[in-house]
């Protein structure tokens, strides 16, 4: 026996009125009401109605029972509405993690908006540059631009491409001339994020697709890509670096871009999220509102 299906089928009974009324609200036969009530008071040890041919009544400890019941299968209720709701507005605290130059160049322009479609969400931005399990620090989702992406239980999709590219500024160029081939930047200042897979060598696609490898080297690097392009902009070297961060300075002029006929190998911007058979709709909201904002070309120049 259910017996959560009985105790919902005795509840019926009662507030119904009878056997007959609560089968048809049932949508049961009688048979089948009377047969579940009936195996319910022989799994409880105690005789819940006394019934008649024409009518029935609550024993004293029936009515007790007809009690708890109301009270428990309320409360499921309760609980199965608030299910409900959380899965289909989104709600509650959302972790999200990103790397430091993202958060602070990128999320200021689209998290406003996102936090105003979902009212019922708390959202904890968290942003830095050193390695995070988003499984063990108890993150919703992470952000990641990357080449390659680790061998991990994460789901992991994929929401643009990051295109890098080498700049330096005017004055730079000015004092020390434009290279015209990967080969010429071993004459030139390479100022290194030391975070990246490679700080002393670059790889370009040239306009025959030939592939180069070149050997660089610099007096300044550093595990933050913003004092690193910071010092670019001051005319101290050059650096290459995803579009996200200088699109706007390529733009206005402030920078230029070197070897603009040989392309660097790009990055992709992932959402990554732990696996689960039911996706959060506070995940799922965050990383569809964030594929559809990155859908667009954002870093173009």
């Amino acid at each position: 026996m259910d017996q959560l299906t009985a105790m919902r089928t005795f509840r019926h009974v009662v507030d119904a009125g009878g056997f007959s009324a609560a089968a048809v609200a049932l949508d049961m036969s009688h048979s089948v009401v009377s047969r579940q009530v009936r195996q319910l008071e022989q799994a409880l040890g105690a005789q819940l109605l006394n019934r008649t041919t024409r009518r029935f009544a609550l024993t004293e400890v029936g009515q007790s029972y007809y009690q708890r019941c109301v009270q428990i299968l309320d409360q499921i209720e309760d609980a199965a509405q608030m299910v409900h709701h959380h899965q289909s507005h989104p709600s509650g605290l959302l972790r999200i993690n990103a790397p430091m130059v993202f958060g602070i160049m990128e999320a200021g322009k689209w998290l406003p908006d996102f936090m105003r479609s979902y009212p019922e969400l708390k959202v904890d931005f968290v942003c830095n540059d050193r390695f995070v399990d988003l499984i063990a620090e108890e993150f919703d989702v992470g952000l990641r631009i990357t080449r390659t992406l680790p061998d991990s239980t994460l789901v992991a999709r994929r929401l643009c491409a990051s295109d890098m590219v080498l700049v330096a500024s005017p004055a730079y160029v000015k004092r020390h001339g434009l290279p015209r081939t990967p080969a010429d930047l071993a004459a030139h200042n390479y100022m290194a994020y030391s975070l990246a897979l490679q700080t002393t060598e670059l790889s370009f696609t040239g306009p025959d697709g030939a592939l180069s490898n070149v050997a660089v080297s610099g007096n300044l690097q550093s595990n933050s890509g913003m004092v690193v392009c910071d010092a670019v902009r001051a005319g101290m070297g050059i650096t290459a670096s995803a579009t996200f961060v200088v699109c706007e300075d390529l733009r206005r002029g402030d920078l230029v871009q070197l070897l603009p006929d040989y392309r660097l190998h790009s990055r992709d911007l992932y959402a990554l999220y732990p696996q689960n058979r039911h996706m959060s709709p506070k995940v799922r909201a965050f990383v569809d509102f964030v594929g559809n904002y990155y859908a667009q070309n954002r870093w173009a120049f």
